[in-house]
């Protein structure tokens, strides 16, 4: 693979401290005017020999993997000219800022015949396959209840008239997209699309700074949390009628769970690889490519694919319309 990573923001230094690991035919890099200086810091810290500051130019090379790290706002419109330049494209979650730009992305990609794919880490976590495999053993399913409330930082800003992107609809921001996505794609992914689903937020200047889904699974009900304006212990459940799986961390840096019994017996289940959390998807994403295994790519958009529907149901439920709803 011949990488080229756009932006300079925070998931992109964390994937820098393993980009050795994947060995690379070749590396590049996009920044911008304004962040040159830390552009070209990354680069020589990293050995990122191709340094651009012109997305066309680093289209017109040799790269054949575009990994899309920007604001959620600009992912379709730099992926879709990936796809068009015959590019694989990786892009951060969330995918896109809704379904109708993922669906004409899907359709270049076929086109082109070249690959999409969301990082989304959870569903290739050793832990959360493992959690997959074992979740028969709660027996019938009754509660699922996932929490990731987290304060954010930036929160105090928007309070104060700064609005980041992570608070900013013009931006595809928001509770829902920037961080109750991971509960959603745990839970979608364990049970798949459900019947129906309620978005309940609590609304500042047009963007949800929390809020809770509500999936219907008729045999069973899903509530899915996410705070970024509170915060609380995290902790996620699965109940049934035979016992409770119990995730002490956020879905996304999930490397253990524990399963209770209803007569009190414990059993613990750890991932003992340490590797980091990122290392799974882009290993997988590296298999997929070089394999041409386009059934599971496209399994995994499929999924991508329904979590936008339901985000973007939820979201006009409780009137919050991006952007790039309108264009």
């Amino acid at each position: 693979m011949k990488l080229g990573i756009l932006g300079t923001g925070m998931i992109v230094k964390d994937l820098l401290t393993i980009i050795h690991k994947f060995n690379f035919e070749k590396m590049a890099i996009l920044g911008t005017k304004q962040t040159k200086e830390e552009t070209e810091k990354l680069a020589n810290q990293y050995q990122i020999h191709g340094v651009y500051y012109d997305y066309n130019l680093l289209l017109k090379s040799d790269i054949d993997t575009i990994y899309v790290a920007l604001p959620n706002y600009l992912h379709f419109e730099f992926a879709k000219k990936a796809l068009l330049n015959c590019k694989h494209v990786i892009i951060e979650k969330p995918i896109t800022s809704n379904s109708k730009e993922l669906e004409e992305l899907i359709e270049i990609a076929n086109k082109q015949h070249v690959m999409i794919f969301e990082a989304m880490n959870i569903h290739y976590l050793p832990a959360f396959r493992s959690l997959k495999e074992n979740i028969h053993k709660v027996g019938n399913i009754k509660m699922v209840n996932f929490n990731y409330s987290q304060y954010s930082s930036r929160y105090d800003a928007f309070k104060n008239g700064h609005i980041l992107p992570a608070f900013d609809y013009h931006k595809s921001g928001g509770a829902l997209m920037d961080i109750n996505v991971y509960n959603l794609n745990a839970i979608m992914g364990l049970f798949g699309t459900p019947q129906d689903s309620y978005y309940f937020a609590n609304i500042e200047k047009g963007i949800d700074t929390s809020g809770i889904m509500f999936l219907d699974y008729k045999k069973f009900k899903a509530v899915s949390i996410g705070a970024k304006d509170c915060k609380a212990p995290i902790i996620s459940t699965i109940q049934g009628d035979q016992g409770v799986i119990i995730i002490e961390k956020p879905v996304n840096q999930m490397t253990s769970y524990k399963f209770i019994d209803n007569k009190g017996q414990e059993t613990f289940y750890k991932d003992d690889s340490i590797k980091h959390r990122l290392y799974y998807e882009f290993e997988e994403f590296i298999r997929m490519i070089e394999e041409k295994d386009y059934i599971t790519q496209q399994e995994m958009l499929n999924l991508s694919m329904e979590i936008s529907k339901v985000m973007e149901a939820g979201r006009k439920q409780e009137g919050v319309v991006f952007d790039n709803d309108r264009s």
